[in-house]
């Protein structure tokens, strides 16, 4: 069995690397469709559409040219990178829409930006 530090993973949005990641998170959901007959005495299912959706953290900094592109609204493609990016590591890789960004300010703690995002096509899953 394989296991990966954190510290490996990286995110690339149109072909850069977003500065100061801190962690990302990959939901992939699929719709289920009952396909049960009139005659059927128990429930039938059928896999239908798949969709998925994330969330990057990362230190704020506002000279990072790409987290400044990370706004709502704004399309993005994206590949997520759990095991760094040399060859034949693993890669997720897609376009979306940020659905939201939020900055945090503590008191006693490295300011942080958070963005969300939706998938706007299928997830593709492959290698670097």
């Amino acid at each position: 069995m394989s296991v990966h530090h954190g510290k490996e993973g990286e995110v690339v949005v149109g072909g850069s690397a977003v500065g100061e990641l801190t962690s990302f998170t990959l939901e992939t959901t699929g719709d289920v469709v009952e396909s049960t007959q009139m005659s059927d005495g128990a429930k039938s299912f059928i896999a239908g559409r798949t969709s998925f959706s994330g969330t990057l953290e990362m230190h704020f900094d506002e000279a990072d040219s790409v987290q400044t592109q990370l706004t709502a609204g704004a399309s993005i493609t994206f590949k997520l990178l759990p095991e760094g990016s040399s060859t034949g590591d693993r890669k997720f890789e897609g376009a979306g829409i940020i659905t939201g960004m939020s900055v945090t300010q503590p008191l006693d703690g490295i300011v942080s930006r958070s963005v969300t995002f939706q998938g706007t096509d299928a997830l593709t899953i492959g290698t670097e």
